[in-house]
């Protein structure tokens, strides 16, 4: 009753804030309805108005950027260098440098002449064809590494897949392709022409997938925003005489996953010099980590933090100049989590922190499993009494390469990374303790003989390489064949 007689009072009041209330909600609904409109109009545009008409496998990413010249010029910032965390960023950084220890962990393998940090996905032909990993062959007799090589580092490869077949691309070698290759990271490696879905370009990942039961071409829009980055952000092997990429996810993901398949089907990447150990060598299994890390298991994508979405008038679309979170933090970090800029760096910078104090430690303890290995071997040892230490070193070494060839591990997933450090710390002191076995039984009663390693020349004399030479040769082929390459390749018009 007393409602009754409130609303007859006031009425008249009341329809004219009901009206007023209408009349704002209307407004609001149709200035979301125009947006909308906008975005699909500009959109639409965009597609109806293009100014070149890409078909096939354009490598060129300029010629793209005429038609998308806002994540061009997003693409174009992966060549610079001016972004530096507390442990990494896009600059040039000599690893061997900082770290010799890892020269004497990859001894006998091209790690050990060369081992820089990553920069940017425009330089990615660039330091392929500049490191020392891949030699300088004058001619194609002088080939140290198969065409494989190239096979993450331009749109070139799936351009010459598609034109010389697969398995023939994969057992040629790498310097047949070197003025082919001449594009680096770019929009065909990811991207649809005719309506600029995600594209799968790398046939390793599929076939990966196929192997394991999953069709790839059911996966999701948000999975494919990750998958992309999976076709070279992985672990993965040539296989055979043919060289034939192959990601070894048969079994699982998982550290140890991989190793069994690796074990059964009797594959090495080298044997070690000093230690003699049939050795694996870890690629960059950053998909695998991040799979098992917090943001992914919360259903998010690599693209959500190294590509996060810019808006410029009506459109919105991803950054492309894939650069660590923490240079646009406000962007990624902050999207989700509520707190300060310094409070997120301290929470990233706590968990690398820890993670690299072990990673450190089992260096070190590794080295010295290798020096012992050498020396048990220099007295005497027998096949049959080192075997429990090369399985040792075998399973140790993995283990470490695996968490810290993943760039942003310790960040990806930090439980799992460290789970994996601490089992490699663990076998490389069994490693040790096998050493002494033998030297026991040897009746050996010398102390191990410690090396100086202290510097990366020293570290690099120590397991026999002689750098000059290396070097030297290096800077022939760069003086002499690369500009031949780089002739022929504007020649064919293969680049801008």
């Amino acid at each position: 009753m007393k409602l009754k007689q409130y609303f007859e009072k006031h009425r008249v009041a009341l329809l004219w804030t009901l009206f007023a209330g209408t009349i704002v909600v209307v407004f609001l609904l149709g200035l979301l309805a125009a947006s909308v409109t906008e975005r699909r109009a500009e959109i639409a545009t965009l597609f109806n108005n293009k100014r070149v008409e890409i078909k096939g496998i354009e490598s060129r990413s300029e010629i793209w950027g005429e038609n998308y010249p806002r994540e061009f010029e997003t693409w174009i910032k992966t060549k610079e260098m001016e972004f530096e965390s507390k442990h990494n960023g896009n600059k040039f950084v000599d690893v061997l440098e900082m770290r010799p220890n890892m020269v004497v962990l990859w001894a006998g393998y091209a790690f050990s002449r060369d081992y820089s940090a990553p920069r940017g996905h425009a330089y990615a032909v660039e330091d392929v064809v500049h490191t020392l990993r891949t030699g300088a062959p004058m001619t194609i007799e002088e080939n140290m590494q198969p065409a494989t090589c190239w096979a993450c580092k331009s749109p070139d490869v799936p351009r010459l897949m598609a034109e010389v077949g697969i398995e023939n691309f994969y057992k040629s070698k790498w310097s047949e392709f070197g003025h082919e290759v001449v594009n680096p990271i770019g929009c065909a490696d990811c991207h649809n022409p005719e309506n600029m879905n995600i594209a799968i370009s790398r046939p390793a990942l599929t076939e990966a997938f196929a192997r394991m039961g999953k069709d790839i071409h059911k996966s999701t829009i948000q999975e494919r925003r990750s998958l992309a980055c999976a076709q070279c952000h992985v672990e993965y092997y040539f296989k055979g005489d043919g060289k034939y990429l192959t990601f070894p996810w048969d079994k699982g993901m998982t550290a140890e996953d991989m190793e069994k398949y690796y074990d059964e089907v009797g594959f090495t990447d080298w044997i070690h010099t000093l230690s003699k150990a049939p050795m694996l060598k870890a690629q960059h299994p950053d998909y695998e980590l991040f799979m098992m890390g917090p943001h992914a298991q919360r259903g998010l994508s690599c693209a959500d933090c190294h590509m996060p979405y810019k808006s410029e008038g009506a459109i919105k679309y991803s950054d492309h100049h894939l650069v660590s979170p923490l240079m646009y933090i406000d962007r990624t970090c902050q999207t989700c989590h509520r707190d300060s800029k310094e409070n997120l760096l301290k929470y990233v910078y706590e968990y690398q922190d820890k993670i690299l104090e072990t990673r450190d430690r089992v260096e070190e303890e590794l080295v010295k499993a290798h020096v012992g290995a050498k020396f048990a071997w220099d007295k005497g040892a027998t096949e049959k009494q080192m075997e429990p230490v090369l399985k040792l070193l075998r399973a140790a070494q993995w283990r470490w390469d695996f968490a810290v060839a993943s760039h942003g591990a310790s960040f990806h997933a930090p439980v799992e990374t460290q789970r994996i450090l601490s089992h490699s710390l663990d076998k490389s002191y069994q490693a040790q303790l096998e050493v002494n076995k033998v030297l026991k039984q040897l009746g050996v009663t010398e102390e191990i003989p410690v090396p100086d390693i202290s510097t990366k020349e020293k570290a690099q004399k120590f397991i026999g390489l002689d750098m000059p030479k290396l070097k030297g040769a290096k800077d022939k082929f760069i003086a002499e064949k690369v500009p031949e390459w780089l002739a022929k390749a504007r020649e064919n018009k293969r680049l801008l």
